[in-house]
């Protein structure tokens, strides 16, 4: 009788550790499921001690995956644990090309040869420089022949035919003021060149049904650009890479708490989520939200990943 209940509460135990794994990925896939929405799939930067993917964003609306932002390391699988499917995204948008921001976009695109995805897929991103690929280079050097890194899968980037799967890179020019990229049905796409560096980078504006969602992407916030992007948004992603005092190289890539607390309040956002946590900003979200507080009174959230933030 003794051995007969362990085993009967063995077999409890391990039903309600089944109940509990089944139903993380469900919790996962009801963001957005009645509305817009974004999921934060990485966020993180380059480091890989906090355990967070890197930065990577997935566009809901209503339970159907729309648009990808980037695709740093550990978002495949972020991806898959969201619940969505690549046969669903309309547009893959790129900020830039640093590992931590598409490392895992082979990884994506392998996955997607693999469902019933029977329509071409644009990616849209950055021109190069001598520092970086432009968008058009960075997908054939990954999977165009004669020489790229994956080339059997060269099918994705030679011309195909009425019906079928197709990457088609485009490669957006620089412009200091917001630009519309493409419009598809109920969404719009504008994106505007921000300073990150001396690489080529972009922040986004995606506009459905009505609402305005932004990234940043990674910049300093030199310039009116990304305030213009950002103007009236309804829910505004900026990245939180540097604390505030940061100096050198640091300032020189990424903007501070303040830079992101004056962005927010002149362009009028709503909501405000802060992404792209690296280490050395992770433990300071006190500091950081009083920065931004001495600049926006509007909503503050502090992204982790899989966390999903209704756009209202």
């Amino acid at each position: 009788m003794y051995s007969l209940k362990l085993s009967t509460e063995a077999l409890l135990a391990f039903v309600a550790l089944l109940f509990v794994c089944e139903a993380s990925p469900a919790t996962a896939q009801s963001c957005g499921a009645t509305g817009l929405a974004v999921q934060v799939l990485g966020s993180g930067g380059p480091e890989l001690q906090d355990k967070r993917a890197s930065t990577s964003y997935l566009i809901w609306d209503h339970g159907r995956a729309r648009v990808i932002v980037d695709a740093g390391g550990g978002s495949a699988l972020r991806f898959g644990e969201s619940g969505a499917q690549m046969s669903q995204v309309d547009d893959f948008l790129f900020s830039h090309f640093h590992v931590d921001h598409s490392g895992d976009f082979p990884a994506l695109i392998f996955s997607s040869w693999f469902e019933d995805r029977n329509r071409a897929l644009p990616v849209y991103g950055p021109s190069g420089n001598e520092y970086m690929p432009s968008t058009t280079e960075f997908v054939r050097d990954l999977f165009a022949d004669p020489h790229g890194a994956w080339r059997y899968l060269s099918d994705l980037v030679e011309p195909a035919g009425e019906g079928n799967y197709q990457l088609q890179p485009h490669d957006v020019a620089p412009s200091p003021t917001p630009v519309l990229v493409t419009r598809n049905g109920d969404m719009a796409l504008y994106a505007v060149s921000v300073v990150h560096g001396v690489f080529p980078a972009l922040a986004w504006r995606v506009e459905i049904g009505g609402k305005r969602i932004v990234f940043s992407g990674d910049t300093n916030g030199d310039g009116d650009g990304l305030t213009q992007l950002a103007m009236n948004a309804d829910l505004f992603v900026a990245h939180n890479a540097v604390p505030e005092g940061a100096t050198g190289l640091e300032r020189r890539l990424h903007m501070p708490p303040s830079v992101i607390g004056t962005t927010a309040a002149n362009a009028h956002v709503k909501q405000l989520v802060l992404s792209h946590r690296m280490l050395r900003t992770l433990g300071k979200e006190k500091d950081t939200e009083a920065e931004i507080r001495r600049r926006y009174s509007g909503s503050i959230a502090f992204a982790n990943d899989l966390d999903c933030f209704p756009v209202r």
